[in-house]
């Protein structure tokens, strides 16, 4: 098997990994990535077929027990209860109960919301150059998320800060100080969600709280702790990817002198989550003696499945390097598969045809006002400035 050392949080590599991922695919289906001293899969049907064989998953096998330390406690205590980490048949019941209040219905009826707080985020934009991730990248998911939830809306900076604080600790940066920080924000999160989910027993209203209290399967219903982990995770994993995916999209549509129209907005949206998708890398355990693609796995081995190089594997599409809204819409990775695609990906998607097609209709000569900068936030792919010159 090809073994390469490539640091995640080289510069050169935050600004692009796509090289990298070519070298490791030379090697064929699996590569072992030095850095995190794990076997990696790199090509497309390689990524695909682990993320649906159930000989495989999120949740860590048994084992002796993980020590947490005492200052990652209250993040530890929200990941116990997150459908992202578990496995039949916690994660079964989990998302049996979310989907019935996280419908395609209920997200279908934000969409008129959606176009209305993108106008009136580009109302507020400057005249002059402006970075659009602060300015519409990050308010947008965030506040349409509250919204979803029946948190208060003026809460959303709030929000953002806390998920930021958490989902630092899924980079290859995290220290000492972004544990702090995310057990902080965990704890101050399941803090304010407790109250909200204990008004909404008292009072429901038309949110998706109210939605998640009432749902129930077989007389089971979220346990209060379930609840609030499972919000997190919609805030976390819903917002961090729509703030990344819209940054990388418009960056790699004004490079190319590309617009976007409702007419083309789905193909686009689908090839932005191919060329450059907000998450790069998903781990999965291996939970019995098999061999794949000619190595065999171990139980307790781990695997990390690479998103971002299976989306640029010449097998999924002709010529996977270059950006072209108009090529068919493939099987792309960026959601993930199996049991674990993406629970937010239509509102993930909705958001995305909808404001792109808007920012350029109101913006049409827009364009970069400088370099755009990658954050270096691995096995994340997003922006941290992207400045435009509206044009106006």
């Amino acid at each position: 098997m090809l073994s390469l050392a490539q640091s995640p949080t080289d510069p050169a590599f935050v600004r692009n990994p796509y090289p990298f991922y070519e070298r490791l695919r030379a090697g064929g289906d699996l590569a072992f990535w030095e850095d995190y001293g794990m076997v990696c899969a790199v090509s497309h049907r390689a990524v695909q077929a682990l993320l649906r064989d159930r000989r495989f998953g999120r949740e860590a096998p048994p084992g002796p027990a993980r020590v947490v330390p005492p200052h990652l406690e209250p993040f530890y205590a929200v990941e116990a209860h997150s459908m992202l980490e578990l496995e039949p048949p916690r994660h079964t019941r989990l998302r049996g109960l979310v989907l019935r209040a996280f419908t395609t219905r209920t997200i279908a009826a934000l969409a008129p919301g959606i176009a209305d707080l993108v106008h009136a985020l580009l109302d507020a934009a400057p005249e002059g150059p402006f970075d659009l991730i602060p300015a519409l990248c990050q308010p947008l998911p965030v506040r349409v998320i509250a919204r979803l939830l029946g948190v208060p809306e003026d809460m959303a900076p709030q929000l953002l800060a806390w998920s930021g604080a958490m989902v630092a600790m899924y980079q290859a940066r995290r220290d000492r100080q972004i544990e702090e920080a995310a057990a902080g924000a965990a704890q101050a999160f399941s803090d304010m969600l407790r109250e909200h989910i204990a008004a909404r027993r008292r009072a429901p209203r038309d949110d998706l709280l109210s939605e998640l209290i009432a749902a129930e399967e077989t007389g089971d219903r979220l346990s209060t702790d379930e609840m609030i982990a499972t919000c997190i995770l919609l805030l976390n994993a819903g917002h961090e990817a729509t703030v990344h995916s819209l940054g990388n999209g418009v960056k790699a549509l004004l490079e190319r002198g590309m617009t976007v129209t409702a007419e083309t907005a789905a193909r686009s949206v689908e090839e932005v989550l191919r060329f450059d998708p907000p998450l790069h890398m998903f781990t999965r355990w291996c939970y019995e003696d098999c061999e794949m693609f000619g190595h065999r796995f171990a139980p307790g081995a781990q695997v990390a499945l690479l998103l971002g190089a299976a989306n640029r594997d010449p097998d999924l599409c002709a010529d996977p390097g270059r950006f072209d809204p108009e090529r068919e819409p493939s099987r792309h990775t960026s959601f993930g598969g199996g049991l674990h695609f993406c629970v937010g990906a239509p509102l993930a998607r909705l958001e995305m045809q909808i404001a792109l097609p808007i920012l350029f209709a109101r913006l049409p000569h827009l364009s970069l006002a400088e370099p755009p900068r990658y954050a270096d936030l691995y096995h994340f792919r997003g922006l941290e400035r992207l400045m435009v010159d509206p044009g106006r």
